[in-house]
């Protein structure tokens, strides 16, 4: 994925008391970062923010990590913060962390981290690309890493390739689907309670499909 830089974004993500710069050092001990013992919720690849900051203000009672490896686009997120921290608007269950996905096994404690979210994520539409895919058997078993046991991942895309590929990959990788859907919000079942992203604000506008799965270890 090619994005435009950002002249200070780098500066700007690491000035930021809201991102944690050595999430190495907190493995294992997350829940002293929030100061309770609540259940601890990521987005991989969470790009402005929109779906997990507003999971954090619903949800008082889980704390929530949100996961850009891209310092322009995070700081984009943090702006955003920033503008409802202004307003009185306070989000301490959520941190950001800047860091590639591959090495989240580094970062996290076996059983550490509650659910996973995956919210349209990059294609890698070249077959060469495949284990780039964060649905990929190479992704999944970092996740294997630091997943409850009895935790869950959450998939959301608009591209049908990367679905049908995502349906064959997570099996193969030894995890189960719990549930399955070509059509998200047409489906009251899983929309209910559905939170929607800036990307299925946009694909959704046009008129096109959302799919989604939850897997479990």
């Amino acid at each position: 994925m090619r994005l435009r830089h950002i002249t200070g974004s780098e500066n700007y993500v690491k000035e930021s008391p809201k991102v944690i710069h050595d999430p190495s050092h907190h493995k294992g001990r997350w829940n002293a970062v929030f100061g309770n013992d609540h259940p601890i919720r990521i987005e991989i690849g969470m790009g402005k923010g929109q779906f997990i900051e507003q999971m954090a203000l619903e949800n008082p009672e889980i704390n929530y990590i949100g996961i850009e490896r891209y310092d322009t686009v995070l700081m984009k997120a943090l702006k955003k913060w920033e503008e409802k921290e202004k307003d009185g608007t306070k989000i301490p269950n959520l941190y950001f962390m800047s860091i590639d996905a591959r090495l989240l096994g580094d970062v996290f404690e076996k059983e550490e981290i509650d659910r996973i979210y995956l919210n349209f994520s990059d294609p890698w539409p070249k077959k060469s690309h495949a284990n780039r895919r964060l649905t990929s058997p190479v992704f999944m078993k970092v996740y294997q890493q630091f997943l409850r046991t009895d935790g869950q991942l959450e998939f959301k895309t608009d591209n049908e390739a990367l679905f049908t590929y995502s349906l064959e990959a997570i099996p193969t990788a030894g995890w189960h689907i719990l549930a399955e859907t070509c059509d998200l919000h047409h489906d009251p079942s899983m929309n209910e309670g559905n939170i929607m992203t800036e990307y299925e604000e946009k694909f959704s506008a046009k008129g096109n499909p959302i799919f989604k799965l939850i897997a479990k270890m």
